[in-house]
């Protein structure tokens, strides 16, 4: 509370209401007293700032300030939640807290214990990105993300760095499990919806990485040079999807550069296209670390450094001194942040109690997370199991499953549930001999470690641990076991995360080991009629066309959360019917990816020496990778990324975009197109199930546009929903709707979308190769929407041509 060293006769005391927790303390101002912070008072409290409070209040409280369980507590802060990835600062005397800005896109990541308590403060792993994506379901990723938001309040911090929505132009992204999707669309809809599911609490979230943050590789450096159309309508679109539907409180920028400009400083990306353009009205800050480039931050409109220096304050103060950083505009940026900081919980005296439902939100864990699982395959019913009592369960990764990815995108956790637990408590009986050959394996390989703790040898991941590669199982060992089991289960694992991006050999393509395992596992036990399951508990796509025809049935569970065991067990013992379906394409070879030809890949040298830890730090790759395109990236393959390219070109895929098996069946009919009298059209289909068991359908709407002008894909999506849970021969009607600017293509001539006038083709599918219904209808009248001239490449750049 301010007190005045000399007060006047007269003091005005004004209360604010508790409501839901939020109380604060009752404010006590006097006639010509510095002004305290409300949310009406903005422009006095400008007035009031020293030009070294605003420089301060526009960089982070540092390095270090919230990392420890003993960590410094930043100047005005009342509290700190130990392990929180940073915060702002406080002002005290103008009544401006701090804020506190924590990791990830899986679930809050704080520090589990404490110095001085016995107390756990763990939160729960959520599925992870790709998941949500997977289960095109917007309604179920808002509730997964209302708990994931509880967590955040009820442990104090403010606002959650997440979620990652960067588009997967390429499959060995080492953050693609953190992403959504290939397609704009889908991840624009499914990140709207996570940031509405956060916000709902009265927390914030900070949507990443803007933008064009599509490798790790280099990543504080390289330059992604693109052009306009394909910055717009593929890596910027999804963005704009999530801002205009959901106003994040922040937006983080990523650390590259785009055509030539560091996002972070790019007044074309942060103020022409992101509030020009598309109406944002939160706060950017900058992704950790210090560029020089602190004034032109400021200039572009990039709020706050994070995690902030002293360095970047000085530059600041000292360039408002020299002209060359006007202060209207620091003004402008501090008024966006204490616009930001009125809303914040801790601003607001939010009480919280460090106890969260983790038990609830561990079941909407388990069941949000089969709904993102995808069924490749299944041939003659072998799932879900019947008259299976006892499994055979191969891989390192049944035993220690996989939850999500490592990086800042890995959660501190009480538990994961591995699959051999879920099988367990689903009724089966686990092979105890295979068990146990792979317990003992794990042990020798940790004790090896621990051997050479120190010395420079294994694999560093940033925060988290690496996959044990697969061990070579003994051709008679898997013989014995068909006695003894009545069906066998095989467990392919993988994980990648910040810093460095994903391997060809070992890594896209199976090892060694893993194909002679399954070969063996699958002629085994096949030979005498027993089924063979693959589960891929993975964090991105895989090779998979070489040997899929090997398995009686694939089960894609990706990184799905704390409860993956439970959540496989759910579907393959038929407790719950899987309904994900691919939110990106599966390609039969790596280099059928246009991509590909731009992209940073290693080949056999992954394995060779140790792992460079400061390399992954800094995104710089390690010298005995083979790797190109890293100080720039030509993003030469254009629009033509995922399936607008293979569809398109018509390239056979390993599994198409959208792609996914039910225990069920389901028909379309009674398709329907109504274009009203803005050119927003209305579709409609019905959808039957027309299996023997309870199932949920994602309908895919695609349009074809006329062809002349703009070369177009041959198709796009434009729109989906799914059923509820539908019972054997039981309808629904699905109705959606798209308006005339979702329509649209960009002319980058004109600085315009444009939707052309003339006969479109509506079609329904339950993939993309899967059209199962098809509607036409007519746009009489063109439109165009002008937007800023923003993003233009310093050289031509040769684009491929696919039609």
């Amino acid at each position: 509370m301010y007190i005045p060293l000399n007060p006047p006769s007269k003091v005005h005391t004004f209360s604010f209401t508790q409501t839901q927790g939020f109380a604060r303390e009752p404010l006590t101002l006097c006639a010509n007293a510095q002004p305290k912070l409300t949310k009406d008072n903005i422009e006095d409290v400008i007035k009031a700032m020293t030009l070294e409070e605003k420089a301060k209040l526009v960089t982070g409280g540092g390095w270090g300030s919230m990392t420890a369980g003993n960590a410094a507590v930043p100047t005005g802060s009342a509290s700190v939640v130990p392990g929180a990835a940073g915060t702002t600062q406080a002002i005290d005397r103008l009544g401006i807290p701090l804020t506190v800005l924590s990791d990830g896109p899986a679930g809050l990541r704080i520090n589990p214990t404490r110095p001085g308590t016995s107390e756990t403060f763990y939160c729960t792993g959520f599925p992870v990105g790709t998941v949500l994506a997977c289960t095109w379901n917007t309604e179920l990723v808002e509730d997964v993300t209302e708990a994931m938001g509880n967590e955040v309040l009820e442990y104090g911090a403010d606002v959650l760095l997440a979620p990652g929505m960067n588009i997967h132009r390429n499959p060995l992204c080492g953050r693609n499990f953190e992403y959504f999707s290939e397609d704009p669309i889908l991840s624009g809809k499914i990140g709207a919806a996570y940031v509405n599911g956060i916000q709902s609490n009265g927390v914030g979230v900070s949507v990443k990485h803007f933008a064009f943050n599509n490798q790790e590789i280099n990543r504080q450096e390289n330059d992604s040079r693109i052009s306009q159309r394909a910055a717009r309508e593929i890596y910027l679109r999804n963005f704009e999807i999530a801002i205009r539907e959901a106003q994040p409180w922040t937006v983080m920028s990523s650390y590259n550069k785009v055509n030539g400009e560091y996002t972070q400083q790019s007044h074309d990306l942060l103020t022409k296209i992101l509030r020009d353009d598309w109406g944002y009205e939160g706060i950017v800050m900058t992704d950790w670390g210090t560029k020089q480039g602190t004034v032109n931050a400021v200039i572009a409109q990039n709020d706050l450094m994070e995690p902030g220096a002293d360095v970047e304050t000085s530059r600041i103060i000292e360039a408002v001194k020299n002209g060359s950083l006007p202060e209207a505009d620091l003004d402008r940026n501090v008024r966006n942040m204490l616009n930001y900081i009125v809303k914040t919980p801790r601003f607001n005296g939010y009480k919280y109690s460090d106890k969260p439902d983790l038990k609830a939100h561990a079941e909407i864990v388990r069941s949000s997370a089969v709904e993102g699982m995808v069924l490749l395959k299944n041939d003659a019913e072998a799932l879900p199991l019947q008259n299976v009592k006892n499994v055979a369960l191969f891989g390192l990764n049944a035993y220690k499953s996989i939850a999500g990815g490592t990086g800042s995108g890995n959660v501190n956790k009480a538990y994961v549930r591995n699959i051999d637990e879920g099988l367990k408590a689903a009724g089966l009986n686990v092979d105890e001999k295979i068990a146990r050959f792979y317990a003992d394996y794990r042990q020798y390989m940790n004790s090896r470690e621990a051997l050479s703790a120190g010395q420079g040898g294994g694999w560093g991941v940033l925060l988290g641990e690496p996959v044990l590669a697969e061990v070579e199982m003994a051709k008679s060992a898997v013989e014995a076991s068909v006695a003894r089991n009545d069906a066998a289960v095989v467990v392919i694992g993988r994980n990648a995360g910040e810093g460095d991006d994903r391997r060809i050999d070992a890594d896209f393509l199976l090892t060694n080991e893993e194909r002679n395992l399954l070969t063996d596992v699958c002629n085994s036990y096949q030979k005498v009629g027993k089924k063979v399951i693959v589960v891929l508990n993975i964090g991105g796509v895989i090779e998979t066309a070489s040997w899929k025809s090997q398995p009686d049935a694939i089960l894609l569970a990706w990184t799905p959360g704390q409860e993956v065991g439970h959540s496989v067990a759910d579907i393959l013992t038929g407790k719950a019917n899987p309904s994900g379906k691919l939110a990106m394409t599966f390609p039969l070879n790596y280099f059928d990816i246009p991509s590909s030809q731009n992209f940073p890949y290693a080949g056999q040298t992954q394995n060779a020496g140790g792992f460079d830890f400061a390399a992954m730090m800094s995104g710089r790759p390690s010298a005995k990778r083979l790797v190109k395109d890293i100080d720039y990236t030509d993003y030469s393959e254009g629009i033509w990324v995922g399936y607008r390219y293979f569809d398109t070109a018509q390239k056979e895929v390993s599994y198409p975009f959208g792609y996914g098996l039910s225990f069920t069946t389901f028909a379309y009919s009674a398709p329907s197109v109504k274009v009203a009298k803005d050119g927003s059209i209305t579709a409609s289909i019905t959808v039957k199930n027309t299996g023997k068991v309870a199932g949920k359908e994602a309908v895919q709407l695609y349009i074809a546009a006329p062809q002349g002008g703009l070369v177009k894909p041959a198709k796009e999506l434009k729109a989906f929903a799914k059923t509820r849970e539908l019972k054997p021969g039981e309808s629904q009607t699905l109705t959606m709707t798209v308006d005339a600017y979702t329509l649209a293509s960009f002319n980058e001539s004109a600085s315009a979308w444009e939707t052309a006038a003339g006969s479109y083709k509506a079609m329904f599918g339950a993939n993309v190769e899967d059209i199962r219904a098809n509607a036409s209808f007519q746009v009489k009248k063109a439109q165009s929407w002008k937007v800023s001239n923003a993003l233009a490449p310093k050289a031509e750049l040769n684009e491929i041509s696919v039609r």
